[in-house]
């Protein structure tokens, strides 16, 4: 869920409630899971549980390091393995996944694989296969393919075939990319919905708190103090990352707070220099103080020229100079 609703602050915002609802999915029909009994979850303790919260969170190398978790059972192994596979290819090591899943793989791993299809530039390919086994009764339904058709069509910002895989919910991660999706549609209404489900099955979950967070982001006002909070209560239990303080960084400069954000993206930076987020966010908070951001621009535009800044970037100068030429 890195690179996720980092916005800054002088974005404008839209709710789009009086628009049309014909194509978005009816969430009364979606599925809530109920959290496990107390007697349950002291039985089968979640051997995951740190692993999870570090991929949550964007500490994907020390989710591989910390990866060999012993007693796993078949399921929890798949499980395991597509949350290293997944850390793999948010490092960029995208030709490693695709080499070390082969065909015999379950489901989940398969899934994985095409994300890092996707990822490497063969979209058309992956897209492809990715309707196909959507398509297969045996196998559609599973939770991590209907993840990853979410993450790729969101990739490719056609939120409405996102949706008709992931609005049913059925797990956490579902309803988390549900709350980006909406947020991305400026739907923060939909977008509360399935906060309040992932609330009812376990509001302490990382998942829980950080949709809490975005969408306190995406609302503004009060909720920007709330989203602060939750992102400082994640520094404080679990190794500081790039996301967490791009996410403080972001909340600082909805306050006024640029000089505190300015200090938070350089931590960042440090911790990864080609972050696009924080390329990102450093170019708009040092706008907001006067300073140079040009060095920046040029970071991102070599890293990710693809990056929704670049083209906006791009976009004005092509404006600025047909504007020059038609005065000329």
């Amino acid at each position: 869920y890195n690179s996720i609703l980092l916005r800054p602050p002088a974005a404008t915002r839209r709710d789009h409630r009086a628009e049309s609802r014909a194509d978005l999915p009816d969430l009364s029909a979606t599925r809530t899971s109920s959290p496990p009994s107390t007697a349950a979850a002291m039985a089968s303790p979640d051997l995951l549980f740190n692993l999870r919260n570090l991929f949550y969170l964007g500490a994907y190398q020390a989710a591989i390091n910390n990866s060999d978790v012993p007693g796993l059972d078949a399921d929890a192994a798949a499980e395991r393995d597509a949350i290293v596979f997944r850390s793999y290819i948010a490092l960029g090591s995208y030709q490693l996944v695709i080499s070390e899943i082969d065909s015999s793989a379950a489901t989940s791993l398969q899934a994985v694989k095409l994300l890092a299809l996707y990822l490497t530039g063969d979209k058309e390919g992956a897209i492809s296969s990715l309707k196909e086994w959507l398509s297969d009764s045996a196998i559609g339904s599973n939770p991590v393919l209907r993840l990853i058709a979410g993450i790729i069509f969101m990739h490719e910002q056609d939120y409405n075939e996102a949706l008709k895989h992931t609005h049913s919910g059925g797990t956490l991660d579902l309803h988390a990319l549900n709350v980006q999706i909406f947020i991305k549609m400026h739907r923060s209404d939909y977008a509360e919905k399935q906060l309040k489900i992932m609330q009812q099955i376990d509001e302490d979950h990382t998942l829980t708190q950080l949709a809490n967070a975005w969408l306190g982001i995406a609302v503004g006002g009060s909720k920007i103090h709330e989203a602060y909070l939750i992102f400082q209560d994640f520094a404080e239990k679990y190794p500081m990352t790039g996301m967490v303080l791009n996410g403080k960084a972001v909340c600082c400069m909805h306050m006024g707070s640029f000089e505190e954000a300015e200090t938070l993206l350089l931590e960042a930076l440090n911790k990864d220099a080609k972050d696009p987020e924080t390329l990102a966010n450093l170019i708009v908070c040092n706008l907001h103080l006067g300073k140079p951001s040009s060095r920046f621009l040029s970071q991102l535009k070599l890293s990710h020229p693809d990056h929704v800044l670049v083209k906006n970037a791009a976009s004005s100068e092509a404006t600025f100079e047909r504007a020059l030429q038609a005065v000329a």
